[in-house]
């Protein structure tokens, strides 16, 4: 049987470190994976592709940038907020707006080549279609 030490502190020492560890990776990742607010997505899996779908309302097709690496989508852009005039006097303001960033991981089967993206009444729908199954090719042995 091993003897182990017991320390009480410990669970609160390895808390700290890992929280200490995930605000050091924030602080590297720089600006640009800050977002302001994340848009509501869904994804789908259908026979022949991938669907997904992320609710941008507002914002602006020219706004949007998709694009894929290292098996990775990432789908990030900005939403516009209108300018206001000091005359304005809002009591409140719940529409979102600022910059925002999500990201996926894709399955080996995704053909990053034939991605397609498309944006109607503020719904951007990304195509992802599979590639086909690699099929296990049979090689016959001959005798000499």
């Amino acid at each position: 049987m091993a003897i182990t030490r017991y320390e009480p502190w410990g669970l609160l020492t390895q808390l700290q470190r890992e929280l200490e560890r995930a605000r050091d990776d924030m602080a590297t990742e720089g600006a640009s994976a800050i977002a302001e607010w994340a848009p509501a997505v869904d994804i789908k899996e259908e026979n022949d592709k991938f669907v997904v779908h992320a609710d941008l309302p507002g914002v602006k097709p020219e706004a949007i940038d998709v694009t894929t690496e290292n098996g990775v989508l990432t789908i990030k852009g900005e939403k516009q907020t209108e300018a206001r005039t000091e005359k304005e006097r809002y009591k409140r303001v719940e529409r979102t707006h600022g910059s925002f960033y999500r990201r996926f991981s894709l399955p080996d089967t995704a053909d990053l080549g034939a991605i397609s993206a498309v944006t109607k009444d503020g719904v951007l729908v990304v195509t992802i279609p599979k590639r086909e199954a690699v099929q296990p090719k049979k090689i016959s042995v001959t005798v000499q």
